[in-house]
């Protein structure tokens, strides 16, 4: 068993190490001196690796998923574009269509203006640049996609399996899961809520706390169908924080409304004649999902950004001088072992406070007045 057990973590270790090799290895789209093809003109010219360009590039969105540079030929799965424009109407193609955004297509190219770097433009008969109404599949949302059908998946066959055999003891991916959804139910829901009151919660809690954390999950694997970072984007961190909101507010009861605005136990002065406290409660109850929202954004984001940048000392150390870099590159492949090990503790901590905060909220929400 000992054995069995230290292998699985060299097998561990050593995936996680080529993991970390193919992510160095598609550096090689930035790395020093590249000769890059601009837009508008037929030369080449020589382009330094940037960093920081290189960083926010791979924790960023994208209308294609790329897999690997060979020989500075970027070797990417293209994604639908699907746009509006008031001037043509409907277009539906491939993001090839723009060639890694070297070129445009009907008019659309990814713009790389500082207002709209990094988005599909139009360009239209007089010069000026307009932003389409946006639709595409990009990375995030096929990443988002994969992530909701595996999450179904698990739930419909746990489901199944429940239904089919309820008496037998669990086995396989149950048995795994088992665990987890009696933790969320039993030392978050119940204690935050109430034990007459969580049972109506717990499928949200479940689907949120397994959607945050198989996303921060496949945001580590950096290879495909991996390396989303869909978590770290504050678009779906605010969507998850609203939901947690909608339902605060609608379930909220008459107490917890009445708490807010008399405070019960606060001297008046700090109530009358300016409503000082009714007033900080008050917006207390917008900044608490907007908390939501910028923790886990953050906490996400600067896990990425902290390993990307141990894997890009080497190449800026290889910069100043092969020999550094080479030498380097173990100390950096290292830590960013370590953070790897980190960032899978911290998927979880996310997924977990995410949930435990929804479910506070809720049981504020919930409270009945005391007799």
């Amino acid at each position: 068993m000992m054995v069995g057990r230290y292998s699985r973590q060299r097998v561990s270790i050593l995936l996680i190490f080529i993991g970390l090799v193919i992510s160095a290895g598609r550096l090689s789209a930035s790395e020093p001196e590249k000769e890059v093809q601009p837009k508008a003109e037929g030369i080449h010219e020589k382009k330094s690796f940037k960093p920081g360009e290189f960083i926010l590039e791979h924790i960023g969105d994208a209308y294609s998923w790329h897999i690997v540079t060979i020989k500075d030929k970027a070797i990417a799965i293209p994604l639908p574009v699907i746009l509006y424009s008031k001037q043509s109407g409907f277009h539906f193609f491939f993001s090839n269509k723009f060639e890694h955004g070297y070129a445009s297509y009907l008019g659309f190219e990814i713009s790389e203006e500082k207002a709209f770097k990094g988005k599909i433009v139009e360009k239209l008969a007089d010069g000026s640049v307009v932003r389409p109404i946006d639709i595409s599949i990009t990375k995030n949302v096929l990443s988002l996609l994969l992530s909701v059908a595996l999450l179904f998946w698990i739930f419909l066959s746990m489901a199944k399996r429940y239904r089919q055999h309820p008496d037998k003891a669990p086995k396989g991916l149950q048995s795994a899961l088992e665990p987890i959804i009696l933790f969320i139910r039993d030392d978050i829901a119940i204690p935050s809520i109430g034990k007459h009151k969580y049972e109506k919660y717990m499928p949200y809690l479940l689907s949120v706390f397994f959607f945050v954390w198989i996303n921060n999950m496949m945001g580590l694997v950096p290879f495909f169908p991996g390396g989303a970072n869909v978590t770290g984007n504050i678009a779906v961190t605010m969507v998850l924080a609203l939901f947690t909101f909608a339902i605060t507010t609608f379930s909220s009861t008459k107490t917890y409304w009445l708490h807010i605005v008399n405070m019960p136990g606060v001297p008046w002065w700090l109530k009358l004649p300016v409503p000082l406290m009714p007033f900080i409660e008050l917006l207390g109850v917008f900044t608490k999902p907007f908390v939501l929202m910028i923790r886990l954004f953050a906490n996400i984001t600067a896990g990425h950004i902290n390993l990307l940048a141990f894997i890009c000392l080497i190449f800026i150390f290889g910069h100043l001088n092969m020999f550094v870099g080479y030498g380097f590159a173990p100390i950096s492949v290292a830590f960013a072992i370590f953070l790897y090990f980190l960032e899978l503790l911290v998927a979880f901590i996310q997924a977990y406070v995410f949930t435990l905060l929804s479910a506070l909220y809720f049981g504020m929400a919930g409270e009945e007045a005391h007799h």
